[in-house]
């Protein structure tokens, strides 16, 4: 994450604001962000009250054990203000490409299976 938020930097740095209220940093927006899918946080409210206790997550984005957490509107509204399609395709392509260059992808085909297989349940094409 580091190198990819380092390679972002210019482009980041374009969003910070001038003037008005202190916003949230880029980066951190981002890490937060990137939490929230990768452990599946239902919504930015549950997000930052996993900010306010976790320790990984605080640590993850950036912030000390005492520094407040954010509202989760100011979080949501920097979050739609400071991310558009350039931030998401740009933070995508570096990933991928760290991941080519560290060769952790491959061009060989594989499956997922994503069925649910819950006693009880009922779905998919051949039940």
């Amino acid at each position: 994450m580091d190198t990819i938020l380092s390679e972002l930097d210019p482009l980041l740095a374009e969003r910070y604001a001038e003037g008005g209220r202190v916003s949230i940093p880029p980066e951190r927006l981002l890490r937060a962000a990137l939490l929230q899918v990768l452990y599946s946080v239902r919504s930015e409210r549950l997000l930052m009250e996993q900010m306010n206790y976790n320790l990984l997550f605080r640590w993850f984005v950036g912030l000390n054990i005492d520094d407040p957490v954010w509202d989760h509107s100011t979080f949501s509204f920097n979050r739609e203000r400071l991310f558009d399609e350039a931030i998401a395709q740009a933070f995508f392509a570096h990933t991928v490409l760290l991941a080519e260059m560290n060769e952790l992808v491959s061009n060989e085909h594989f499956s997922v299976d994503g069925s649910l297989n819950r006693p009880g349940f009922r779905g998919g094409s051949n039940s």
